[in-house]
């Protein structure tokens, strides 16, 4: 993948995080805020803790950090998955956001 596929592949990424937050915040209480910052995209709950998400364009990865640690994804030409193994994008993000929410939120792809 080149530099210009990566970004098309990251951007819906990013893209997607900030509708499902919309979505969230519209059917539920869970009042995330979502800040964005060119390719990084910070997610506030109600009890102050963040989940921060950013491209890293020279390694092709998207980068999650959550309270449970920081983790890496690299698409595998259909899904952004963990390089350790630690399972797809989306659905990670919703286990940690419900994690730390102390609500379950359910985080897609568009």
């Amino acid at each position: 993948m080149n530099d210009a596929e990566f970004m098309d592949q990251a951007e819906r990424v990013l893209k997607a995080v900030e509708a499902s937050c919309d979505h969230i915040n519209d059917a539920t209480n869970a009042d995330i805020d979502n800040q964005r910052t060119g390719g990084m995209v910070t997610l506030v709950f109600a009890n102050h803790s963040q989940i921060v998400i950013n491209l890293q364009k020279p390694l092709q990865e998207i980068w999650l950090a959550a309270k449970s640690g920081g983790y890496h994804y690299q698409f595998d030409g259909r899904q952004w998955m963990d390089t350790k193994g630690q399972g797809e994008f989306f659905a990670s993000l919703s286990r940690f956001a419900s994690e730390q929410s102390g609500s379950p939120l359910v985080f897609a792809a568009s």
